[in-house]
């Protein structure tokens, strides 16, 4: 990272920052371009892993990506505004990019990841039983194998 003066290092900022962005960008390998997808997720920590879990359809461009190179890479970020810095303007936010190697996940560990990304999105009273029972649905599980933070200013003043 050129700006350490920007990373984020406490592990505990990380996982607040996992627990307070509402989106994951999931880059995939495609050919000629890489395949970037903005996910819902849910996600854990187990064994000092981060474990990060996000659904889609039983077939489709994610699951051919996956299926040819199960490498990727995830991102998340907070944008808290704009602020002046005495020469110029520049963004308040705090960032996440994260390394890991994904797999489809079945039975037990699918229901647990539906049930992460239930909770992490907040949403209440829907069953987790009702998606499993349609075999519409398939879960894909995150192993990170690095994941690094950057922030700049992030709770201070920000401009209108």
């Amino acid at each position: 990272m050129r700006r350490s003066d920007r990373q984020i290092n406490d592990r505990k900022e990380i996982l607040r920052i996992l627990d307070e962005c509402p989106t994951m960008r999931l880059a995939l390998h495609d050919e000629p371009y890489p395949y970037v997808v903005p996910l819902s997720y849910g996600w854990e920590e187990a064994d000092g892993k981060i474990l990060l879990y996000f659904h889609c359809a039983e077939e489709g461009k994610k699951l051919e990506l996956l299926n040819r190179n199960a490498n990727v890479c995830a991102e998340f970020d907070e944008l808290a505004g704009y602020r002046r810095t005495g020469h110029d303007i520049t963004a308040d936010y705090r960032s996440l990019i994260a390394f890991g190697r994904a797999e489809r996940v079945y039975g037990a560990e699918l229901v647990r990841g539906l049930e992460l990304l239930l909770r992490h999105c907040r949403i209440e009273g829907y069953s987790v039983d009702e998606c499993t029972t349609r075999d519409m649905t398939a879960v894909v599980r995150i192993t990170v194998d690095s994941i690094t933070g950057k922030r700049r200013f992030k709770n201070e003043q920000s401009c209108p």
